[in-house]
């Protein structure tokens, strides 16, 4: 199988990837907790919100029917009958001619219709048993009613969200001290090769430092999985196979880097091409990481990805980070896919997609992708910088700057406006 690969598209290894993915049981967390994970059922909402009409700023609630005539050069006066600061219940209903002083987010009193703001009355500052009113109101005028933005039993966050900030005030706001997620997946991290050195360890000549293992366990974390980081393994195939059929055990994933070409050692190429093993895919149409392979090992997922540290990057991005989320059981799963200007030309063809990575900017309100042309897999120089991938596609001549490419953002941008 190492010589004779059949090259499938990226979406379709992403759909063949997904098909042998499960979502993961449920756990129930404190709200204290939920924060990044995903809801595993449908929240509705417990009350009205508001559950009482209330005002959504300080000044005097009225009748509307009282302000008919009001205006800055004519203003009404109306009696103040009590005031009423958040958390109170209103006394005194509001007769006509009358008023309440009150306070954002408190009730409003009964047989008022519309608030005033303080800044609308002749007399804002002043506690006084007396306000004129400047202007005109129409009933609801300043009014939160009851129920207005949710009411009881709407559906306020879907099973297969992820849990925000906003989420988290959402479920406070409706005493959801405990909510049902998916369990956090267990991704097994295992790195192949004789050559590899530990991270404390002094090079040698012929070794190099095990990169790979930090990058992808920073990776895994941000995509809201649990790293679990088994040794390294040497380039020997039988107690290679017997290490990763006892890691699979214990994790429910396992994203190997390395070993995944033709090379005489590369031991995860071999392991295909056991019966027990259903491959899925062994070579992907993109540059870099095309050798990146899948595959089930005793009905268990594993993901190999390259050896080359930005091939490995890629590989994660469109693979691993897409396990983790179908996994923890969240909606949408596919890599997100934005367009953008291409900033500077790029002439270089390729028989495959070509990924770069690349940043965002913006300039005269026009979103530009720039590469970083560091195109070699294993260069990790810009790497700490990359943004985004840059899609060029496969044939031709590359594209012209200015053209519309598909990018696939994986951090925050850190935009920056030129022009």
């Amino acid at each position: 199988m190492r010589f004779a690969r059949q090259t499938i598209s990226v979406q379709e290894a992403v759909d063949k990837w997904l098909a042998v993915l499960p979502t993961l049981a449920t756990e129930q967390v404190n709200i204290g907790e939920a924060y990044g994970r995903i809801l595993a059922c449908d929240l509705h909402a417990t009350h009205d919100l508001p559950h009482f009409d209330r005002s959504p700023l300080d000044g005097y609630a009225v009748k509307a029917a009282d302000t008919v005539t009001a205006s800055v050069g004519s203003p009404v006066a109306l009696r103040v009958i009590e005031t009423v600061a958040a958390g109170q219940v209103p006394a005194r209903e509001v007769m006509a001619g009358c008023a309440t002083r009150i306070m954002t987010g408190a009730m409003m009193p009964e047989g008022a219709d519309a608030v005033i703001m303080f800044e609308q009355t002749q007399n804002p500052g002043e506690q006084s048993e007396q306000v004129w009113i400047k202007r005109a109101l129409q009933p609801g005028d300043n009014v939160s009613r009851r129920g207005e933005e949710m009411a009881k039993g709407t559906v306020i966050a879907q099973a297969g969200e992820r849990i925000n900030a906003g989420t988290i005030a959402i479920l406070a706001t409706f005493g959801f001290s405990r909510v049902d997620v998916f369990r956090r997946p267990r991704v097994g991290l295992l790195s192949t090769g004789s050559e590899l050195l530990g991270v404390d360890e002094p090079l040698v000549p012929g070794k190099i430092r095990n990169s790979n293992m930090a990058m992808l366990s920073a990776l895994v974390a941000e995509a809201g999985g649990v790293p679990v980081c088994f040794s390294g393994m040497k380039d020997e195939l039988a107690p290679a196979k017997n290490k990763i059929s006892e890691y699979m055990q214990q994790v429910d994933v396992l994203i190997s880097s390395g070993g995944v070409s033709v090379g005489d050692y590369d031991v995860i190429a071999h392991l295909a091409d056991d019966p027990d093993v259903e491959l899925l895919f062994n070579r992907v149409a993109m540059r870099p990481a095309s050798p990146t392979t899948s595959m089930l090992v005793a009905g268990k997922p594993l993901l190999a990805l390259s050896g080359n540290p930005g091939a490995c990057f890629l590989g994660f991005e469109l693979f691993g980070r897409t396990a983790i989320r179908q996994l923890a059981g969240e909606k949408g799963v596919k890599p997100p896919i934005i367009q953008a200007r291409l900033a500077v030309p790029y002439e270089k063809p390729c028989p495959y997609p070509r990924y770069l990575r690349g940043k965002l900017m913006e300039q005269d309100s026009v979103l530009l992708a720039v590469p970083d042309f560091n195109d070699k897999a294993g260069n990790l120089g810009t790497l700490k910088d990359s943004e985004c991938f840059i899609v060029i596609p496969a044939g031709g001549s590359g594209k012209a700057a200015g053209e519309l490419v598909d990018v696939l953002a994986h951090a925050a941008p850190a935009w920056r406006k030129d022009g």
